[in-house]
């Protein structure tokens, strides 16, 4: 499979950090750093958008999942409000990412922190078609649990 390739641009707030990078030979995400100054405090239950300094340029066919990373959530309850957060390939402000904390402590990000990860994935897209029936199915409207626990 092709690599999709995907373009930054560093904003003046982000000029010393690195861009973003996959951290073993094997990661699916590449991790997205804070471009903050100084120190963000989120309290718990506090939610905040934490900006990356970065602009993207994605090849059309292709989106960005922004999505938390699993040791700030089960560390301190950091994870993400619309996981995953979609970029879309047309898209070029800055990333950022909404970020709330769930843990019971003042949780800080500081410049350079790795806050989040971005996946990049194929997109499809449907034909959307309107219909008067649609096909009955073993499950039907069968709605939340309605296949069981087992």
């Amino acid at each position: 499979m092709k690599k999709p390739i995907c373009e930054f641009k560093k904003l003046s707030h982000a000029a010393d950090l690195p861009l973003p990078s996959y951290e073993s030979d094997y990661a699916a995400g590449m991790d997205l750093r804070a471009a903050v100054p100084g120190t963000v405090p989120i309290k718990p239950g506090e939610r905040a958008l934490i900006p990356t300094g970065l602009q993207m340029g994605l090849q059309d066919g292709f989106e960005a999942q922004i999505r938390p990373r699993s040791g700030l959530a089960f560390k301190f309850g950091i994870t993400m409000l619309n996981a995953p957060g979609t970029i879309d390939s047309d898209y070029r402000g800055e990333i950022k990412v909404l970020v709330i904390n769930h843990g019971d402590e003042v949780f800080n990000v500081s410049f350079g922190d790795r806050i989040a990860q971005m996946i990049i994935a194929p997109v499809s897209r449907a034909e959307i078609r309107e219909v008067q029936e649609l096909g009955e199915t073993e499950r039907n409207k069968g709605g939340f649990g309605s296949t069981g626990i087992e």
